[in-house]
């Protein structure tokens, strides 16, 4: 997951720059989408940490080249964040106090000014040479067993109290107090008021005496809508989760291409069919819209899941992924973009016949899947995958 998760943020950076690897790591489709392209787990709350840890250890030897720093990461990782932007400061030029304020401020807003249920454990801070940055944090509500994540950016941000997220992940709970909305300046100017006035004693006996007492909030306030991605309950990848129409359109674009064609096209000898079915999906996330990671499932069906779900990881095809991908990259950078060229004519292909597109059912996919996954290496948490091995059955199949 480093070295894959690495090579597509220097595509990235390659086709649209930093700004845009940091816009992309602030929309929760995208982030969900890149770590199931990862082969982490396409809805658990772990694809964040995975990723996040995954991108600290594959961007960290080319930070300097890249211009990209990842800080911080989950539980005391987290707690060193405001040190490592300081360090990170002193090597760019870049005001690394300020960004360690911004630090301590957004996970301060997180955990106190929204009080929704959700304690804080993890806190990841991306910066660029330039000191633009992106934050994303997770919070974990032990008794629901949910988490929900938090995403800021700095661009365009005018104020750290004026609904100041870029997008929040997770499923609606009610209800919550949250100071940092735009709507509670006038509470927040009353706290001040209140708090010079009557000190901190005389608040609590007011407070006390207004327990019992329920203030109508009106419900036809317009509230500005964030990108809110909601992930299902069950843990399997059912055909209701993908986009069938653009797996269709993935798989076809791959078939056209090859396999005459793989050397010619992609420079890089015994990249095999089922490779360029995984390269399709992580050149869509090189260069998809935002509209077309809206169903994160699909791209699980490039490199599997590390619980079995939807087949297990095939390394061999991994491994081929982050071969090409690396050949791509590295020749991109002596200005030879034939390769990262390929990839991204790859997905205008899938996008041209999306339209158009059948193919077999997603039952008859994963059941491919999972039959050929001895050949290619496949691999879970459960272990290597043997012949004749039974994969997960839904209740829906």
């Amino acid at each position: 997951m480093a070295n894959l998760g690495a090579l597509i943020a220097q595509a990235v950076v390659h086709h649209y720059g930093r700004d845009e690897f940091l816009r992309r790591l602030s929309h929760p489709f995208w982030f969900q989408s890149f770590g199931a392209v990862m082969g982490m787990d396409w809805h658990s709350s772990g694809i964040t940490t995975s990723v996040l840890g995954a991108l600290k250890r594959g961007l960290r030897p080319m930070s300097a080249e890249l211009g990209l720093h990842v800080c911080g990461g989950r539980g005391a990782q987290s707690r060193r964040t405001p040190g490592e932007l300081i360090e990170v400061g002193n090597r760019c030029g870049v005001d690394g106090l300020a960004l360690s304020n911004i630090s301590r401020l957004v996970a301060k807003i997180d955990s106190a000014a929204v009080q929704d249920g959700f304690d804080l454990y993890l806190h990841g801070f991306i910066v660029s040479n330039e000191g633009r940055w992106v934050v994303v944090q997770q919070g974990m509500n032990q008794d629901l067993r949910q988490a929900r994540r938090y995403h800021w950016l700095s661009e365009g941000l005018e104020s750290f109290l004026n609904s100041p997220h870029q997008a929040i992940e997770g499923l609606s709970q009610g209800k919550i107090i949250n100071i940092a909305d735009s709507q509670a300046e006038m509470s927040r100017r009353k706290q001040l008021e209140l708090l010079s006035c009557l000190g901190p004693d005389r608040i609590a006996r007011e407070v006390r005496l207004l327990s019992a007492v329920v203030v109508a909030r009106p419900d036809d306030i317009d509230q500005p809508m964030l990108p809110h991605l909601v992930m299902p309950a069950h843990h399997e990848v059912r055909d209701t989760d993908v986009n069938m129409k653009r797996l269709h359109a993935n798989l076809k674009a791959a078939a056209d291409c090859g396999p005459a064609d793989y050397q010619d096209l992609l420079l890089v000898p015994g990249v095999g069919p089922r490779t360029v079915q995984a390269l399709a999906m992580v050149a869509e996330v090189v260069h998809g819209a935002p509209c077309r990671f809206s169903d994160p499932a699909r791209f699980s069906l490039a490199h599997g899941g590390k619980d079995r779900h939807p087949f297990p990881v095939p390394l061999k095809v991994y491994d081929e992924t982050i071969r090409v991908l690396k050949s791509a990259v590295t020749k991109a950078k002596l200005a030879r973009g034939e390769e990262l060229g390929a990839l991204r004519r790859l997905d205008m292909q899938a996008r041209s016949i999306e339209k158009h597109a059948t193919g077999p059912t997603f039952k008859e996919i994963v059941a491919g899947e999972f039959q050929a996954s001895p050949h290619l290496g496949g691999r879970s948490i459960f272990g290597w995958e043997r012949e004749n091995s039974k994969y997960p059955v839904s209740g829906r199949d």
